[in-house]
């Protein structure tokens, strides 16, 4: 017999099968246990969500790629968050669960709390005599951190690090060239491995940081836990204005469109920003100005005679 005749044809189901994606397999699983979790038959999720039972059985199955709007509603249905229904970490086991309620409906104040508390709880939280003396500003690029950074260190006597550069003496090229050849992921290792350094190097430091670093949870909660951070605010108008004076055109060449673009960054990075220890608004300042009040600021913090 020949080999041709043991070829066996898929059917159309089972090449269905071959396509389903590992991600809306593991959604319908999540529906199913929820399910069966609050002791609803299918029937009824699919009335309380106002769709099809059909519908509902092969978003079970993975085979239905559903939109948002009807995750939503099945989520409603099972009276669960839509994260829960995605796979979101915090609703991956009853402990995660149980923690999500109870922080749930927190005011930032005690969530504040608890997470500085956590981080001593697990060895995560520094030492608060040792963080007190480094001195990380954070904010976007035209806030004046290396400026004013460098004024501040010479004026306390402290070091001063611009943290992008020691990113790029880690990467062994610039910024931009790790972002295109190792991807945004890499770039964030560099990031951590160059503040980690710092942290364990000097006991006495004032650091520039770059303005994305707060975008990331794990090196941003690195550097709340081992320094002093110091939010060096600035409206939009100053941010592009400043960073044009240093002689980067490039924010300029569509205005409008820039503008509108860091608007939204800034907005979307505030929340973050102010976390800090201490804030200091350099808009309408000179830089004069703007270093006497952040100069005030910190020593006032370290105790020391302004």
């Amino acid at each position: 017999m020949a080999s041709d005749d043991l070829a066996v044809t898929a059917s159309p189901e089972q090449e269905q099968d071959s396509k389903r994606s590992p991600f809306l397999e593991a959604l319908g699983e999540r529906v199913r246990n929820l399910r069966s979790r609050k002791g609803m038959t299918r029937r009824a999720v699919a009335l309380a969500a106002d769709v099809s039972e059909r519908h509902l059985a092969n978003l079970e199955y993975g085979t239905g790629n559903v939109s948002v709007l009807v995750l939503l509603q099945v989520a409603q249905a099972l009276q669960c968050s839509l994260a829960e229904l995605l796979g979101d970490v915090t609703t991956s086991s009853p402990e995660w669960l149980l923690i999500r309620e109870l922080l749930g409906k927190r005011s930032e104040s005690d969530l504040r709390r608890a997470r500085l508390q956590l981080g001593e709880m697990f060895g995560e939280g520094g030492d608060a005599q040792a963080r007190q003396a480094r001195i990380a500003l954070i904010g976007l690029r035209g806030a004046g951190k290396t400026a004013l950074g460098q004024r501040l260190a010479d004026d306390l006597g402290y070091p001063f690090i611009e943290l992008s550069r020691e990113i790029e003496q880690f990467a062994g090229c610039k910024i931009s060239e790790i972002h295109n050849l190792y991807g945004a992921n890499a770039y964030r290792r560099y990031e951590r491995r160059a503040l980690e350094e710092a942290i364990q190097i000097y006991p006495e430091v004032v650091i520039a940081t770059p303005g994305g670093l707060v975008s990331d949870s794990a090196n941003f909660n690195l550097l709340l836990s081992h320094c002093t951070t110091v939010w060096l605010q600035a409206d939009a108008a100053d941010h592009m204005g400043r960073v044009a004076a240093q002689g980067d055109m490039r924010p300029m060449a569509a205005s409008r469109e820039a503008m509108e673009d860091l608007k939204r960054i800034l907005e979307g990075r505030s929340a973050f920003y102010s976390k800090a220890d201490l804030a200091i608004n350099t808009s309408t300042r000179t830089e004069d100005q703007a270093f006497a009040a952040l100069r005030a600021s910190v020593r006032q913090h370290l105790a020391l005679p302004v």
